[in-house]
């Protein structure tokens, strides 16, 4: 069965004994990060703060923070489970005759499932608030010493194209200035920022809803790397299995999650920018302070009991660094339909997603390491990645440590390290330009005779497997 929302999953953590709560009163500013950050650093649990100093409302962190608990989020017991399912749906056998076109109905009426259904209210709508709404009653943390101010960090931001209508969820963090005014960090490449220069376009303002809280799914794919145009509630759908129940807004013309905790609404005008920032990133560095629109709350509606969920980044882990893996294990399915000849790719928490890839690959032709890190500079998210590491497909990505070791014994500097220029991150500040400059990529498979390499190349040390065997079956003998 689906979560129906946060409640749901949460009274599983508590069941399973991943959660803890705190009584005592905390402060949401940095001491709640400290607290955190040492439960997330060690594989700990949740943790709900029940007396938040100055809200009214308690505060719930690192829900996500494990691969167990992402796996819980997602019911699966797989991550890669997701993908593989996703191929299934991408994939519909072409119906040549009646019978196949009746065995395909099941599949296309469980996609149909996972469909947005819209509902005329719900627990989100317990408490409207329409005159002088404020952001004060919210344990709104700040999380490091030099941020700018408080920051609401696990915001679903919805919004709408001004001319087609189509829906975008994403999660982009917001600086709390005032009771009723945050910025809304929207980078350039992202769907949110589209719709909002579209707006500004047509010289008007764009209307946005702000949800936070909701299921796992509805919260995890409003951070999926989707392609543009699908919808991310028809993802959660899919995730959950059943589709996401939506109810109009207050005061602007969308659609929220009916089951949300809180649900802020209001818009954002053409041209209006602030400062936003500094903030405690997740690439462990302060994000600087820069020009961002600015979002003006008309309406705040919340559960008369609401739970304020929140996420805290800095230098890996975490917790955002167990949704990002789980994205890895989800969509790499997608990336081998692509690119048949990947094996497993690994984006490193050291890495903090966009920093470093570690790609193994069923390597066939001269300069086939070559041709995949073009592609992956090619598509899409993966766009943006700085450094790309080719191994072969022996090679286990997922040990780092055996990855560094292949760079180090089987890399030519001279021949095998690419680098250009090309789109980055935003938050990249090593590069001189902002979302623009230099990137690395390293070939360290084994070289072939056909790539110019005609000296012997070393088989790597393995011991003789009767070998293996026999000391497997003495090994009490040996008294160990």
């Amino acid at each position: 069965m689906a979560y129906r929302d946060i409640r749901d999953f949460i009274g599983l953590l508590k069941k399973k004994g991943l959660i803890r709560y705190v009584k005592t009163e905390v402060d949401p500013e940095l001491e709640i990060t400290e607290i955190n950050d040492r439960f997330v650093k060690n594989g700990g649990e949740a943790l709900f703060f029940e007396n938040c100093k100055g809200a009214q409302f308690p505060c719930v962190v690192n829900l996500f923070g494990t691969f167990e608990r992402m796996c819980l989020a997602l019911e699966v017991e797989r991550l890669d489970d997701i993908g593989t399912e996703i191929l299934e749906f991408l994939e519909p056998e072409i119906p040549t005759n009646l019978i196949s076109k009746l065995r395909a109905l099941p599949k296309l009426k469980r996609l149909a499932d996972f469909l947005p259904k819209y509902v005329k209210t719900g627990p989100c709508k317990d408490v409207v608030i329409t005159e002088n709404p404020s952001l004060s009653i919210f344990p709104i943390l700040k999380t490091w010493p030099s941020d700018g101010g408080r920051f609401v960090t696990l915001p679903m931001v919805f919004t709408k194209d001004p001319e087609t209508g189509e829906r975008n969820c994403g999660m982009y963090r917001m600086h709390v200035y005032d009771e009723c005014t945050t910025g809304m960090h929207w980078h350039m490449h992202k769907d949110g920022a589209r719709h909002y220069r579209k707006a500004e376009q047509l010289g008007k303002p764009l209307e946005v809803a702000v949800v936070i809280g909701a299921d796992p799914a509805v919260m995890y794919s409003s951070t999926a790397p989707l392609p543009e145009g699908i919808d991310e509630m028809l993802f959660a759908g899919f995730l959950r299995k059943s589709a996401v129940e939506l109810v109009k807004c207050e005061t602007v013309e969308l659609e929220v999650p009916a089951n949300a905790e809180i649900v802020l609404e209001g818009y954002v005008n053409p041209f209006e920018r602030r400062v936003e920032g500094p903030f405690g990133d997740h690439t462990g560095y302060y994000s600087m302070k820069d020009d961002f629109p600015v979002f003006h709350i008309t309406c705040i509606t919340h559960r008369k009991d609401a739970i304020y969920p929140a996420t805290i980044v800095g230098k890996p882990p975490m917790e955002d660094c167990f949704i990002a893996k789980a994205t890895e294990r989800i969509f790499l399915p997608l990336l081998r339909k692509q690119l048949p000849e990947v094996v497993d790719m690994n984006l490193p928490l050291e890495g903090v997603f966009h920093n470093i890839a570690l790609v193994s690959i069923d390597k066939r032709y001269p300069g086939h390491a070559r041709r995949i890190m073009y592609a992956l500079w090619g598509m899409g998210q993966m766009s943006f990645t700085k450094m790309i590491v080719i191994v072969d497909k022996w090679v286990d990505v997922q040990n780092t440590s055996e990855v560094v070791w292949r760079i180090g014994n089987n890399v030519d500097p001279k021949r095998d390290v690419v680098i250009l220029e090309g789109p980055l991150d935003v938050l990249e500040h090593a590069s001189a330009i902002t979302a623009y400059g230099g990137k690395l990529g390293i070939d360290a498979t084994k070289k072939l005779p056909s790539e110019g390499f005609h000296r012997e190349w070393p088989p790597d040390i393995t011991m003789d497997e009767t070998i293996i065997k026999l000391v497997t079956e003495k090994w009490k003998d040996y008294g160990f």
